[in-house]
């Protein structure tokens, strides 16, 4: 028994922490409205950094509206889903979330502007160096590599986005609420928001597929208030399918019963 008990105690040291985290935070005032799970842990963003890459493509003149630019697809670029294989617009490039697509920004913005956008957001740990010896920050930093952010840290992101108060300019922020809008509105509410998947490393250096994690991450707003919100999910075992659109799903069915059961306005 005693055997047995050390083994138990030891398993629950070496297993990793679950990262899930359910938040939500009024835009208003910053106040934390929920909070379920581990939101102070901190996960690469993955596919939800296409909204500060917006901003930065839109401040920039990279991006100009919601069909401007039609990117062609090259054979060069990565297509691991179809959607991806085909000429993108910036409406397109966020509902398929294409990375290519992104990579093409960044890689229009520099690796210096690139930096000084993502410390301008104060976006997580700011560390956009991307995969030791690979040089590849400006093009994969985000992606399970070393940039990392926590709920909170997205949450207080999003907001910034929503009260206007980032430094870029208003059109960039105008675009891009416009871009990440999702329909059909829910129980009166419009919806904006970004998934993300990722697969971390695991102890060999190989992608744990056991460990697939997915971000939802965006703001509900209606005439009355602005509600941010952050859905973080880790699996336990391998899914067959991505953990972004699982966690999207989660977040939007459970939505109508948050909103509607909200502490009154202050």
């Amino acid at each position: 028994m005693r055997h047995l008990m050390l083994a138990t105690v030891l398993m629950a040291a070496i297993a990793p922490a679950s990262a899930d985290c359910t938040l939500l935070v009024s835009a208003e005032t910053g106040k934390t409205l929920m909070e379920e799970g581990d939101c102070h842990h901190a996960m690469p963003p993955n596919s939800s950094f296409k909204i500060p890459i917006a901003l930065m493509g839109y401040d920039a003149g990279i991006l100009r509206d919601e069909q401007t630019p039609a990117m062609p697809f090259k054979s060069s670029y990565s297509a691991m889903i179809e959607s991806w294989a085909q000429t993108t617009t910036p409406v397109m490039w966020m509902k398929n979330s294409v990375v290519w697509y992104s990579q093409e920004i960044t890689g229009k913005l520099g690796m210096a502007a690139f930096r000084r956008y993502v410390q301008a957001f104060d976006y997580g740990n700011q560390d956009v160096s991307g995969n030791p010896g690979k040089h590849d920050g400006l093009t994969r930093s985000w992606l399970t590599s070393s940039l990392k952010i926590t709920p909170y840290q997205q949450a207080a992101f999003i907001r910034k986005l929503v009260l206007r108060q980032l430094p870029v300019s208003a059109h960039a922020m105008e675009m891009t609420a416009k871009i990440t809008r999702i329909q059909p509105d829910i129980a009166g509410w419009e919806i904006h928001g970004k998934t993300g998947s990722g697969i971390p490393d695991g102890p060999d250096g190989k992608e744990d597929w056991s460990r697939g994690f997915g971000w939802f991450v965006g703001w509900a707003e209606n005439s009355n208030r602005k509600v941010i919100f952050v859905q973080l999910i880790q699996d336990k075992q391998q899914q067959d399918s991505f953990a972004g659109p699982r966690a999207r799903e989660a977040m939007l069915q459970r939505l109508p019963v948050l909103l509607s059961t909200l502490p009154a306005k202050p």
